[in-house]
């Protein structure tokens, strides 16, 4: 497997990204907050829903993200929630196909850091109004320490909404038996690289390594009976994915690519004019720093992109 090129300041940006105070200052920056724009819908539920409407007439499905994570009161769990039904109703409005709309929750936003029942209610209550709304939703992965929580409550959950959506994170050294496990009829597995700072002993730490066990987790999928969700950039593991459909006789209505808003846009408009299913996360709202942060951290390219554009308006 080729190496990935990697961002040497990956863990510095990771460790910036739970720094409120860092983020306090940097949302003061002009320069940042126009730069956030490339990777964020904006801050409002109607810049995103325009967001959305531009993606889906461009023939790409969506996952919107009401971005927020880490919550610490019950009140603003809440408000999370109440943002994510207003979303569902704006969804009627617009013009899309079948399994074209999706929503995207983190369960530490909706109130996992203070009780694990408090997030499991949550997210039973956006999962109902997506259910009668024929929207799919996906609960996003977070740091390894929320894993094992978060797939005690998708367990739960797909008791009564079994094509309820998880991520299984490639770096961690755990995720290709939980793609056994959630690979069996009805399942929907996002699977992505990862993008948290994760230790040692319990995530590959080499970029090779984290992609070698990226397209082992991916055959397990792909050879599975569920509906293989490819969220990636690297052009590897797209190439990987296109091999083991044609292996497995996969149709293209039985997976599906997905790729961040605002990155590798042309990439994205190949592939849908290959007739490939591809889905779009789009983050909105004012939470964004640490979304902004992990984009940068994630890639070489975007934090150049960041520091070009401070030094040109220097």
């Amino acid at each position: 497997m080729t190496t990935v090129l990697s961002n040497p300041l990956r863990p510095a940006l990771l460790a910036a990204a739970r720094s409120p105070r860092l983020g306090a200052t940097m949302s003061k920056m002009r320069i940042t907050r126009q730069l956030v724009d490339r990777f964020v819908a904006g801050e409002s539920e109607p810049d995103a829903v325009a967001a959305v409407a531009s993606l889906l007439a461009s023939g790409r499905f969506v996952s919107v993200d009401y971005l927020g994570e880490d919550t610490t009161d019950a009140a603003q769990a809440s408000a999370t929630v109440d943002a994510y039904l207003s979303l569902l109703h704006a969804y009627s409005a617009l013009d899309a196909g079948e399994r074209a709309l999706e929503v995207s929750v983190k369960l530490s936003a909706l109130g996992l850091g203070i009780d694990s029942s408090l997030a499991l209610e949550n997210a039973r209550i956006i999962c109902s109004a997506a259910d009668k709304a024929g929207v799919w939703v996906t609960v996003d992965a977070e740091d390894h320490t929320t894993t094992d929580s978060a797939l005690s409550i998708v367990r739960t959950l797909r008791q009564d909404f079994p094509d309820l959506g998880t991520v299984l994170q490639a770096y961690l050294k755990r995720t290709e038996a939980d793609c056994r496990e959630f690979s069996g009829p009805r399942s929907r597995i996002r699977l992505c690289k990862g993008a948290y700072n994760e230790p040692p002993s319990v995530a590959f730490q080499k970029p090779a390594d984290v992609s070698d066990s990226y397209v082992r987790c991916l055959q397990v999928l792909m050879d599975g009976q569920g509906y293989p969700m490819v969220a990636s950039h690297d052009p590897e593991m797209i190439d990987a994915a296109d091999r083991f459909a044609v292996h497995t006789g996969r149709s293209v209505d039985s997976y599906e690519y997905q790729m961040l808003y605002g990155i590798r846009d042309a990439e994205q408009q190949r592939l849908v004019g290959d007739g490939k299913h591809v889905r779009v996360y789009v983050p909105y709202g004012n939470q964004w720093y640490g979304y902004f942060m992990r984009r940068l951290a994630e890639r070489p390219a975007n934090l150049m992109f960041f520091v070009r554009s401070l030094v040109s308006r220097g």
